[in-house]
């Protein structure tokens, strides 16, 4: 399985936002630069990031922005679902786990895909942003 790059850097600056948590604001140019992740790249992650609630940002010289909850409280999937949306692992499952392969599929994959499918949201939102912090 793979995720995109979207996820990667995401992820990476919201474990830097995470890492200076009640520290102050970061602006997106430090995040860029501690992470080696693009800035107008960073922009674009960062409009998610904040439509989804999960930062908040401040205007002005002494800006940028911060977690907008403790790193407790965010769960890697709330990341994932506010930067890649929150479209199915596999292309059967849409709406909420309702099968979409055909009509009449008895297959038996479609269970495997279900089940995997829940264990990794339930994975993911169990393990917090305060888990990935070094």
């Amino acid at each position: 399985m793979k995720f995109s790059t979207k996820t990667t850097y995401g992820l990476r600056a919201m474990i830097c936002l995470g890492r200076n948590w009640q520290l102050g604001d970061l602006s997106l140019a430090e995040i860029a630069q501690r992470e080696k992740i693009s800035l107008s790249y960073l922009e674009q992650l960062f409009a998610k990031l904040r439509q989804a609630k999960l930062v908040v940002g401040s205007r002005g010289s002494g800006g940028g922005y911060q977690l907008s909850r403790g790193p407790e409280d965010v769960s890697v999937f709330e990341i994932i679902s506010a930067l890649e949306g929150e479209a199915e692992l596999f292309y059967c499952l849409a709406e909420n786990g309702k099968i979409h392969c055909s009509a009449d599929c008895h297959c038996g994959v479609n269970l495997v895909f279900k089940k995997t499918n829940e264990a990794l949201k339930k994975a993911l939102t169990d393990l917090t942003l305060n888990k990935l912090l070094s």
